[in-house]
C-alpha cells in the first residue's frame, strides 16, 4: 500500500537492482564458439563432404549453434526448468514424429512396390 504513493523516480533503483546482468566475457566466449562451429560449417562444404555426412554434419552444427543462441542470448539457461521443458520438449517430440513419418513413409512405398510391381505408373505429359 506504501508502494502506491512513491514516485517514479523512488522505485527506479529497486527494480534496476532486480535484473541479471552478465559479464561481458560470457558473450564473447559465446560468439567465440559460434565463430568456430560457423567456420566448421563453412569447412564442411569446402571440404565437399557428400551424402549423409554432409547433411549431418551441418545439422549438427546447425543445432550446436541454435543451442548457444537459445541458452545465452534468449537466457533460457537460467530460466526454471519448467519453462525450459515447455519451450524446448515440443520441437524434439515434433522432430520424433517426423522421423516416424518418413520410417512409414518408406514402409509404404516399398510395400506398395512389392505389390503393384517395379515401379509406380507414371502418366504421359498430355500434349495439346
Amino acid at each position: 500500500m506504501a508502494e502506491a504513493h512513491m514516485s517514479p523516480q523512488t522505485l527506479a533503483p529497486a527494480a534496476h537492482a532486480e535484473g541479471q546482468q552478465h559479464p561481458i566475457r560470457l558473450y564473447l566466449i559465446v560468439w567465440f564458439w559460434l565463430f568456430v562451429l560457423s567456420a566448421c560449417s563453412y569447412a564442411v562444404d569446402l571440404l565437399q563432404f557428400q551424402g549423409y555426412l554432409r547433411w549431418g554434419l551441418i545439422l549438427m552444427l546447425m543445432l550446436g549453434k541454435a543451442g548457444l543462441i537459445i541458452a545465452v542470448f534468449m537466457h533460457m539457461a537460467w530460466e526454471r526448468l519448467a519453462l525450459s521443458y515447455a519451450i524446448l520438449v515440443p520441437p524434439v517430440l515434433v522432430l520424433i514424429f517426423v522421423v516416424i513419418m518418413a520410417f512409414e513413409a518408406d514402409y509404404t512405398f516399398f510395400t506398395r512396390m512389392e505389390f503393384f510391381g517395379a515401379s509406380p505408373a507414371v502418366p504421359a505429359p498430355v500434349v495439346h
